[in-house]
């Protein structure tokens, strides 16, 4: 009776735990609602008393009168928008020259790259130190026959002639020559297997159905209507024997017409991200892997049909141990009508699907309380918005020095737009002399969550953040600089939710110029003329999609921004900070280097967009002191670094040029 009393006196015990726990949790979350309701209510009577104030400008004659002159300017403003940049001359100029550059790259590219007869012999003629035989898999629909003739001839092609091409055949009888044709290449090369798939299983099915033919130790897959690159297997079979790779990829081009020449896309990826998988099936074409990596799992699976590769590589890279990007236009993909190529609208169900197979693969790594939506670029481009845990402090670390109009313009963004509440902002006053900054200061001090930290000593980026990190309380830092200005609302939520990841160590934000050309989208190391780093998609407008529609989907980067920089204060402290040789510049990607070395990733997300006045507190690096302390840093930086350097970024693609940050190609020499 005593035992039961004390079971029961626990489990209220523990009943009232929970309640407390949760009606905790529960005011919280009500008082964040209050505060967002008042900042709603308070933006609402805003844009209202901004409606009226426009309603009486659009009323008036002056405005009526004007109408000829505003449209002329609203001509003007799109055209510099569809140019890019400035919109200026010099941003036409650019424009036209990088269209000069990209014909003449895209020469190199194609029929232009085959292997001379030479270097095709020498091909065929090496000796590998493995014997590996790579079975490819072709599903056949109702293909046409120069679409069939021209995949088949690129295989008979290959310089690497350790192959099998296991054709299965779910035509209909109006296509019957598909089978004859077949057999007909069967008859002629006993590399090349063929068989009718009798039952109805949509790509899924007929694909696991070819597998069954295979007998080879690596698989390929390949599409009935596209064309290999002649060396792709040999290639491939290089990294196989070099790096012991298991899972092989390569670059690609969309084609029109009957020339694999009449390229529309050449599409230059990264090496393995998994952030960019997650959101977007870059990977594609040409998948080859180790048939090993199938254990215990399907190729296809018929609930992702419309979009079965995308599952098929998000589940079978997790397995992989080394991935392997060749960095080579290897695979054409044929764009024709109904083909996904041409327009992936005409296979809407590839979206759901999609979807369905990272929602799945995140299932499968204990995520739970996701959302996944598209993105403006493309359909079957997702956002992916992971639920944050708990309601962890951040602490916001601003250095500062005098400039109290930019000062303010930050802070007040930050305490007015943003919607995560649990944050403390360290403002680290470093030998400021205008009286107008102090006052600012006393004012700051009133508020509960600003705290005025001071740092006495000559000016030195990396140790002022250090010592504003040392007076942080929060679990997580985020060092901003006091030229920002916050534009949407869960900025730190998005940041946030990377920052929780195990996986991850510093996020970065998508940074404007007041004009709305971006400043910041990613650091790639090498880019630039002094080969240290530099941003991708600098000045190009907020309203392009960017290179394969970068701009709008979360990414890995070797690097990110310290003007807006997101991580865990554990991960801050292990790696002892910012480095304090490095006072003015690249600070912020010598720390992301290390933070790579740490065995963390990277990440970028353009959801969080901020303002950045750049360069305001503190001038130009161009000129004078400060153009030799950037050329003495630059030099130490690129010793530092100087193997990770010439190894190149991961990320960037090495077809691009390091000279522009616009993905413009490299002109092959």
């Amino acid at each position: 009776m005593e035992e039961k009393q004390r079971e029961e006196n626990l489990m209220d015990s523990d009943s009232k735990e929970s309640m407390r726990y949760y009606k905790e949790a529960y005011e919280r979350e009500r008082q964040k609602s209050r505060v967002l309701a008042a900042k709603l209510a308070d933006a609402q009577g805003r844009a209202a008393d901004l409606e009226q104030k426009l309603g009486r400008i659009k009323g008036s004659i002056f405005w009526r009168l004007s109408k000829p002159l505003r449209s002329a300017v609203h001509w003007v403003q799109r055209t510099k928008e569809r140019l890019g940049y400035y919109g200026s001359v010099k941003g036409v100029l650019r424009k036209l020259d990088a269209k000069r550059i990209e014909k003449k790259a895209r020469a190199s590219h194609g029929t232009a790259s085959f292997p001379g007869p030479e270097e095709a012999k020498r091909q065929r003629e090496t000796v590998f130190p493995k014997k590996i035989k790579i079975s490819i898999l072709v599903p056949l629909y109702n293909t046409p026959k120069k679409f069939l003739t021209d995949a088949i001839d690129s295989v008979l092609a290959q310089t690497y002639e350790n192959w099998e091409l296991c054709l299965t055949d779910d035509s209909d009888a109006e296509h019957a020559y598909v089978e004859q044709m077949c057999r007909e290449y069967a008859a002629k090369d006993d590399r090349i297997r063929y068989k009718r798939h009798e039952r109805s299983g949509g790509i899924a099915g007929n694909t696991n159905f070819c597998l069954s033919l295979a007998t080879g130790e690596y698989i390929g897959l390949f599409d009935h209507d596209d064309v290999l690159h002649p060396s792709v297997l040999y290639e491939y079979m290089k990294a196989i024997c070099e790096q012991d790779a298991d899972y092989i990829y390569c670059d690609e081009a969309t084609f029109h017409g009957n020339s694999i020449d009449h390229m529309i896309t050449l599409h230059f990826k990264p090496d393995f991200a998994i952030d960019n998988l997650r959101a977007n099936n870059y990977i594609c074409h040409f998948s080859v892997f180790d048939r090993k990596l199938l254990e215990g799992t399907e190729l296809f699976r018929p609930q992702f049909n419309g979009s079965q590769d995308h599952d098929m590589i998000l589940r079978l890279t997790a397995q992989a141990k080394h991935i392997v990007h060749i960095p080579k236009l290897l695979y054409y993909w044929r764009s024709h009508k109904g083909s996904v190529a041409a327009d992936l609208n005409a296979k809407a169900y590839c979206i759901a699907a999609g979807k369905g197979a990272v929602a799945d693969h995140l299932q499968s790594l204990g995520y739970e309380n996701f959302e996944i939506t598209s993105t403006k670029a493309f359909d079957t481009i997702y956002r992916i918005r992971y639920e944050v845990q708990g309601n962890p402090l951040i602490s916001i670390v601003i250095p500062n020095k005098d400039h109290y109009e930019d000062l303010k313009r930050c802070i007040t963004s930050i305490i007015e737009k943003s919607s995560y509440d649990n944050y403390e902002i360290i403002v680290v006053e470093n030998n400021s002399t205008d009286d107008e900054i102090f006052r600012y200061y006393e004012e700051l001090r009133k508020n509960s969550q600003v705290r005025i930290v001071t740092y006495e000593g000559d000016f030195n980026y990396s140790r002022i953040n250090n010592f504003g990190v040392s007076k942080a309380r929060g679990e997580y830092l985020l060092l901003l600089n006091n030229d920002t200005e916050v534009i949407t609302l869960d900025w730190m939520e998005e940041l946030l939710m990377y920052a929780q990841r195990e996986d991850v160590g510093a996020v970065g934000a998508k940074l404007y110029y007041p004009d709305k050309t971006i400043q910041h989208a990613g650091v790639v190391i090498g880019l630039g003329a002094h080969r240290t780093a530099g941003h991708t998609h600098y000045r190009v407008s907020s309203n392009n999609l960017g290179y394969m529609g970068r701009l709008c989907y979360v990414q890995n980067m070797t690097a990110v921004t310290g003007a807006c920089l997101m991580i865990k204060k554990k991960i801050y402290d292990e790696l002892g900070g910012l480095d304090e040789s490095f006072a003015v510049s690249l600070n912020d990607v010598d720390f992301c280097l290390r933070i790579r070395e740490a065995g963390y990733l990277n990440v970028f997300t353009p959801f969080a967009e901020l303002y950045h006045y750049e360069s305001a507190s503190r001038g130009s690096d161009a000129e004078g002191e400060r153009a030799e302390r950037y050329n003495e840093e630059s030099e130490r930086f690129r010793e530092k670094w100087r193997k990770i350097l010439e190894s190149g970024d991961p990320y960037y693609n090495p077809n691009f040029s390091l000279d522009r940050s616009d993905f413009a190609l490299k002109i092959q020499v």
